[in-house]
């Protein structure tokens, strides 16, 4: 919880200011790229000396000479009584132009560090090089607990939208940010002298003529032990100063000497904090390294992404968590709600079971499960917690587990409802350790543990009518789910079946609207949103992506179901409202594994979906069973033109309720059981979709034909090769 606490407020209240030094840092990362472009190369080990010569003959009145990071020499000198700044080859010392910087990135180099604001701004800057420290590893630490660790780091992402672009931009930005952070801040403990660069102070040292006149740089044996590619700045003695002497700055060390005799006079090494500053500024600016400068770049253009995502998932748990209405004081209430929650949604059924057993004339207080306390007056206890992560609670329930272990057990009846998402191995997780815990305390069950899947208003109607028979009184779940925009989709064309058990299906194709859905692909989910006074959404896996240019879906028409009657009854022309929710665990990532599909009935609709995109022909199996084919060989004509194309590599079919049909899909599976094991012994990835039933068959008869290879349906889950789409 403290992660995450300090991971969202870091964010929020540092994030404007990163902003900027984000924008300045992607703008200053060019300069070492451009400045590198322009540099002209310098011989290896070229001696200092070889380059004082060079540039001495090409330019009178040279006094100081300069290596950038970059690699450019520049030489300032005198001419006229004129102050000249060269750029100069040091291959032969031939001046190439003028050198003056230029003023943006000076300008932006000076917002950068101080903000245009000089020591104050210098001071907010390492304030925000803090918080973005601290946002660094909060943010890594969380990322770690989402991925399932080290391990797992590089995996695919799961979530929304907006989870997934904050995780892929943070494994791009967080590493990177915390090392120039760290960076930063030594700079700036150095700029306000909280760290001593240099050991000693310079000597006071000098020439000494005797009549004798200067030597040449040739023949000064520290310049020729010296080598250009070490060289920051040296001084050339003044001729008009007869008591001047040579100074250099190399990363080794700085000298001085004596312009007649070719003494050293002095030489101080680099210290061990100054060779930690000379690598801190690098690694901050990337000057002197023109590929890590390319890598500041991206990172820098990565954090306002990085940022959005960040807020919107803020704005968004924060507003899925709504004020419960009419909330009875702790000690009078009868039926206690507690609530785990990562996002926020989780409180939303709280509110509606809340509001029904208040309407059944409970009293009820609802609070979040942390603050887990039980009076005696209390008859019943719910607990709704969502899963995090690998199984983990919610940030804010992080020590549930222990506070409830220290509270005293009552005789009221609790019950325990997760909330999750099947694709995740640790679906529920949380859930059922809570349950566990509490059955060992010895707290009394109201109801076994029921899961809740992707947040289905239909699931948690029916856990509302097993409670109510718990309680022995009528109870309406009325669940609100919190729409997004939706579309009109325009209904062009249908093909109707009759349906293997006597209900009939149809393949619905909707025109693409030219606004209002976001991208979406096979296997993501088509919310419809039927008419009425208390719209609740049904949720069809899509057969079709946005690159096919239109919708589709197929529907079962089911007895009493509205939306799906409401759906039959559409003819073309006709429109229905809709929006996209996306299925990321389910949707089928860029590979050239092969892909094993198993689904029954109106299962193979997003399975049919996944063929058709399949256009880099990558090895795809379809098992696919239905009860009849002249009644319900749902995309039967497409599957076999797709196999001659190429997108399908081979069909299985089975025809439960015909004569020698083959039985049921599992039995396929298992009459094909090497060529199974040889798929997944390859590295197929899995995709199920259908009615529960059928995926507990399936994964019953691979668990048999896996067993020989040491590996499991739930092994393939954890490797995330195993997903499944059920109704």
């Amino acid at each position: 919880m403290i992660w995450r606490f300090a991971h969202r407020w870091l964010g929020l209240v540092a994030g404007t200011l990163a902003l900027v030094l984000s924008i300045t840092g992607t703008l200053l990362a060019l300069d070492p790229l451009n400045n590198a472009i322009q540099a002209a190369p310098t011989e290896p080990d070229m001696p200092v000396a070889t380059l004082v010569q060079r540039v001495q003959a090409t330019v009178p009145g040279a006094e100081e000479i300069r290596r950038q990071p970059s690699g450019a020499i520049v030489v300032y000198a005198f001419e006229d009584g004129q102050a000249r700044a060269l750029r100069v080859a040091p291959a032969d010392g031939r001046v190439l132009g003028s050198y003056q910087p230029s003023l943006l990135p000076r300008w932006v180099k000076n917002l950068h560090r101080a903000l245009l604001l000089d020591d104050p701004g210098r001071v907010a800057a390492a304030v925000v090089a803090l918080a973005m420290l601290a946002l660094s590893v909060s943010g890594l630490v969380l990322l770690l607990r989402r991925m399932g660790g080290w391990r797992r780091l590089a995996g695919p992402v799961r979530g929304t939208l907006a989870q997934r672009l904050h995780v892929l931009a943070g494994r791009v930005v967080l590493a990177v940010l915390a090392l120039s952070a760290v960076a930063a801040l030594y700079m700036s403990a150095a700029t306000f002298g909280l760290v001593q660069l240099d050991a000693e102070a310079e000597p006071e040292v000098a020439s000494s003529p005797n009549g004798q006149a200067s030597l040449p740089a040739g023949q000064l044996p520290l310049l020729q032990a010296l080598h250009v590619q070490d060289l920051r700045k040296l001084n050339v003695p003044a001729a008009d100063d007869p008591q001047d002497i040579w100074s250099i700055v190399t990363v080794q060390g700085q000298g001085w000497v004596d312009r007649y005799s070719g003494q050293t006079l002095a030489w101080h090494d680099t210290t061990t904090a100054q060779r930690v500053h000379d690598w801190a500024l690098l690694l901050h600016t990337g000057d002197g390294a023109w590929a890590w400068a390319v890598v500041l770049g991206a990172m820098g253009a990565s954090i306002p992404l990085f940022w959005v995502t960040g807020v919107l998932l803020w704005w968004q748990a924060r507003r899925s968590r709504p004020a419960i209405e009419g909330n009875s004081p702790l000690a009078q209430a009868d039926s206690l709600i507690f609530v785990a929650s990562e996002s926020g949604s989780t409180w939303g059924f709280a509110q509606a079971l809340h509001t029904a057993l208040a309407a059944a004339g409970h009293r009820v207080h609802t609070t979040a499960l942390e603050h887990w306390h039980v009076p005696p007056a209390a008859r019943h206890v719910y607990v709704l917690a969502a899963t995090y992560g690998e199984g983990q609670a919610p940030a804010h329930a992080a020590r549930a587990l222990d506070v409830i272990a220290h509270q005293p057990v009552t005789s009221a009846q609790v019950a325990v409802l997760g909330f999750g998402d099947r694709q995740f191995p640790a679906f529920c997780a949380f859930a059922e350790a809570l349950e566990q815990t509490l059955l060992a305390q010895g707290w009394n069950p109201l109801l076994a543990l029921e899961r809740i899947h992707q947040q289905s208003a239909q699931e948690f109607a029916r856990w509302g009518q097993s409670l109510a028979q718990a309680l022995g009184q009528p109870l309406s779940l009325a669940y609100q789910p919190r729409l997004p925009r939706t579309a009109a989709l325009t209904l062009v064309s249908r093909q109707d079946f009759a349906g293997g058990a006597g209900e009939p299906a149809a393949i619905l194709r909707f025109a693409l609207p030219g606004r209002g859905l976001p991208r979406f692909v096979a296997g993501d989910l088509l919310g419809i949103v039927p008419p009425g006074d208390q719209p609740v959404p049904r949720y069809y896996s899509l057969a079709s992506g946005t690159r096919d240019g239109f919708v589709e879906i197929c529907v079962r028409r089911m007895p009493g179901g509205v939306c799906s009657n409401y759906l039959h009854g559409l003819q073309p022309g006709d429109s229905a409202q809709a929006f996209i929710r996306p299925n990321p665990g389910f949707a089928l990532h860029g590979s050239r594994q092969p892909v094993l599909l198993i689904g029954a009935g109106t299962g193979v609709a997003p399975l049919a979906g996944f063929i058709r995109g399949n256009a880099r022909r990558r090895p795809m199996h379809l098992y696919y069973g239905t009860r009849d084919p002249a009644r319900d060989f749902y995309f039967g004509e497409e599957l076999q033109a797709w196999q001659a194309e190429g997108r399908l590599a081979d069909l299985h079919t089975t025809f439960s309720r015909t004569p020698d049909g083959g039985g049921y899909v599992q039995d396929s599976l298992r009459r094909d059981a090497a060529r199974v094991r040889d798929l997944l012994a390859r590295g197929a990835v899995v995709r199920v979709c259908g009615s529960r039933p059928m995926a507990q068959g399936v994964a019953q008869v691979l668990d048999e034909i896996l067993d020989g290879l040491g590996l499991s349906v739930a092994r393939l889950k954890q490797r995330e090769r195993y997903a499944e789409d059920l109704f």
